[in-house]
Formats: structure tokens, C-alpha cells, sequence
């Protein structure tokens, strides 16, 4: 690859449950070594292996000072990790890719959790440290109910493991892509949008952490599912914290997912919570359509979700050609497809000032959800907007 330019390419093929993201990335200077760790849950600063705050790795830039959670999760020893997995037997398996694998494996205290261990080629070892710091840094300072929950980690040696709550019904482009039995119905899938929203808009507050986090790489295949179908938002290994009083970063190193990249941040370098927003788009029409954000496997005009859509939102009849022909057609209303296919259509457009906020694409997702529970109720003028009713209101101020 030439230039400063850094991306990160998924492969084309599903993997079960977890699915783990292949970097193309420019080398940079390998980062210091970690001094040895000893098992503590203690916050004490001294300890080189308890959390330290992003300022700390020196990454990108500095940043301001921000506020941190008082929880902490556990550090784990290679012998540990070989315990739960059954020395990561294949029957434990769950998901594969560029970072390494992803067990599931089971804690000393009885937890099932999901154990992904880093294994990089020698070129890759350094960014692939890098993302574990920011990764055990930023699910250190998090809590929300749709951010998947880090467990712990495992720095013994050479040797590097995450640990996750364990996320029983897998990644949300498996559900979608024929590799669960299950169907995902109209209402679940609105179920899934709306949670992801919740957790992108929880990142973007300033109450995470002080300051807006970017989360930069999110997709279908980093929100996980647990046994009730709560969508839970996992990998943040390439997130942000937007600088102190500012909308916008400025950066020459552009670093996501193809599929799901925000034209206006790859053509000028500029990263805003609007890139979040434009993924999430990307997002709603693989739940409305079933197929994948970049499909290679297709004809050149039909690789790209995006643009094999675009042009058939205010379309009405054709918007029904493109609903996922795996849902059940009582499922769905034609009036919440076609509020939901306006909602996308402005998450995905190429200027960023002209997308929804995280929050104001969390409120028209309850609308639509009511709207669809309700079988339309009258809530959609002939236009197609939502109406102003008083009605419509109190609903949205009672969801």
C-alpha cells in the first residue's frame, strides 16, 4: 500500500460467532515493551499492568484529562487461559481471522466468556499491541448496557488474550448471512438497530468518559448478540477520543473497515461522530436487505451495498425488491420499511452536515418500532415524513 493511507479489510467469507478484522496497515515504531505483570485487582498505578489512560502509550495525540470508572477487570496467567479453553481445543473454537482466534472457554468461577487470543505475523505484532492496549484502556472506562462487557485480559509473556462476557447468539453478520438456523423477523431486527444506536449514541455523549469517543470501526460483524437478541457493541480497538472542545480530528492515517467508511473522512482525512453515523447507515440496509456491506462475490456495480441502494429509497415499489426475502412478510409494514429506508438514506449521505445524530436516529427508531407494532396507525402522511401529532410526541418522550 502507498502513502500514509491505513485501512482495515474483513474477509469476504463468514466465520462463526465472533469474526476478527484483517488490517492492511503501514508499519510504525514498535512500541515499548511491557514490563512483567503480577495478578492484581488493584487500582494502584504503580503496577505497569493495571489500566493506564490513552495519554499514557503515547498513541496518536495527547489527550485532555478525563474522567475514569472505578471498576476494573481481572488480569489472567497463560495457565489460566489454557484451563478454560481445554488448552484451546478446536471444539472450543468459535471465530477466526486476522487478529487470531476467539474460544469459548470457561473461568475458574463457573463464567462461560469468550477468549480472543492475538496471533499476528511478526509485520503485524506491533499494531496488534497497540489495539490490545487501547482496547483493555477504553472497555476499562465503559459501561453500558449495549457495549459488550471486557471480563479481563491475559499479558503473560509474548502471550495476549481479551476476555469478554461471552455472547451466546454470535455477531450480528452471522445472523444475517445463513450461518444461524434462526430468521431474524421485522421487529427483532429493529430490536438489534435500536440497541446498537443506544450504544454509538452512549459513545458519542459526553458522559462516557468526559469527552466523545469514535468508535472508527463499527459494522455488522462487531455488534454482538446475547441469548435475548440485546445487541451489544464489541471491538475498540481502533476507537477515538475526539479532542477536548472540538467536532472534527484531522488525521492522514484513515483506519476502518471497507463497506463502511465515510467518504467524506477518506477523501479528507477528517474524522467526526458523523463517521460513526454513516457506518450505522451502512448498518440499517444490511438489516433491511440481508446482504453484506461489500459483497466481492458480485458483478462490479453490485459489490457495494451503498451505492446498489441508493438510488431506490424514495421508490417505493422498488424499496420492496430489496427487503430481505428471509423475513416473514407478516413481520413487516410497508409504512415502517419505508420510514426506516428514510432514516438510512440520510445516515449514508456523502456529506456529513446532512446526517442524523446518534440520538435523533434513536428516537425515529422507536417511532418506527411503535409504527410497525402498531400496523402503521395512521403515522405516515402520503409524503412519507412522520407526522407531528401530539400522539407521536408522547410516545417518543415515553420511549
Amino acid at each position: 500500500m502507498k502513502g500514509k493511507v491505513e485501512a482495515s479489510v474483513s474477509p469476504a467469507s463468514p466465520i462463526h460467532h465472533y469474526h476478527l478484522k484483517y488490517k492492511v496497515i503501514m508499519p510504525f515504531g514498535f512500541v515499548s515493551k511491557w514490563n512483567k505483570r503480577r495478578r492484581s485487582k488493584s487500582l494502584d498505578h504503580s503496577d505497569p499492568w493495571i489500566y493506564k489512560r490513552l495519554e499514557y502509550w503515547q498513541l496518536d495525540d495527547q489527550t485532555p484529562s478525563i474522567k475514569r470508572h472505578n471498576h476494573g477487570s481481572s488480569v489472567f496467567t497463560l495457565k489460566e487461559m489454557e484451563e478454560a479453553t481445554c488448552s484451546f481445543c478446536d471444539d472450543n473454537l468459535v471465530g477466526k481471522g486476522g487478529f487470531g482466534r476467539v474460544y469459548r472457554g470457561i473461568l475458574r468461577s463457573g463464567e462461560t466468556v469468550a477468549i480472543k487470543k492475538m496471533e499476528l505475523p511478526p509485520n503485524k505484532v506491533a499494531e496488534g499491541e497497540r489495539e490490545f492496549r487501547v482496547e483493555v484502556d477504553m472497555l476499562s472506562r465503559l459501561e453500558h448496557p449495549n457495549l459488550v462487557s471486557l471480563r479481563g485480559y491475559c499479558a503473560d509473556g509474548k502471550h495476549r488474550f481479551l476476555v469478554y462476557e461471552f455472547m451466546h447468539k454470535g455477531n450480528l453478520q452471522d445472523q444475517l448471512n445463513g450461518v444461524s438456523e434462526m430468521k431474524m423477523d421485522w421487529s427483532l431486527r429493529l430490536k438489534v438497530a435500536l440497541g446498537a444506536a443506544r450504544g454509538l449514541a452512549y459513545l458519542h455523549s459526553s458522559s462516557a468518559v468526559g469527552i466523545p469517543i469514535v468508535h472508527r470501526d463499527f459494522k455488522s460483524t462487531n455488534i454482538l448478540l446475547n441469548e435475548n437478541f440485546e445487541a451489544k457493541i464489541s471491538d475498540f480497538g481502533l476507537a477515538k477520543l475526539m479532542p477536548e472542545g472540538q467536532e472534527m480530528y484531522a488525521t492522514t492515517k484513515v483506519l476502518g473497515t471497507f463497506g463502511y467508511f465515510d467518504p467524506e473522512y477518506t477523501s479528507t482525512g477528517k474524522l467526526t461522530l458523523q463517521s460513526d453515523v454513516y457506518a450505522f447507515g451502512v448498518v440499517l440496509l444490511e438489516l433491511l436487505t440481508g446482504r453484506r456491506a461489500l459483497d466481492l462475490t458480485q458483478g462490479p456495480t453490485d459489490q457495494n451495498l451503498v451505492i446498489q441502494v441508493r438510488h431506490i429509497f424514495n421508490d417505493r415499489k422498488k424499496l420492496r425488491k430489496v427487503i430481505d426475502p428471509e423475513m416473514s412478510r407478516s413481520s413487516y409494514t410497508i409504512e415502517s420499511i419505508a420510514m426506516y429506508a428514510n432514516l438510512a438514506s440520510r445516515c449514508v449521505r456523502t456529506e456529513s452536515s446532512e446526517r442524523p445524530s446518534m440520538a435523533e436516529c434513536i428516537k425515529e427508531l422507536q417511532l418506527i418500532s411503535f409504527t410497525n407494532a402498531k400496523g402503521g396507525m395512521n403515522l405516515v402522511t402520503s409524503s412519507g415524513n412522520s407526522s407531528k401529532t401530539e400522539f407521536h410526541l408522547k410516545y417518543l418522550k415515553r420511549a
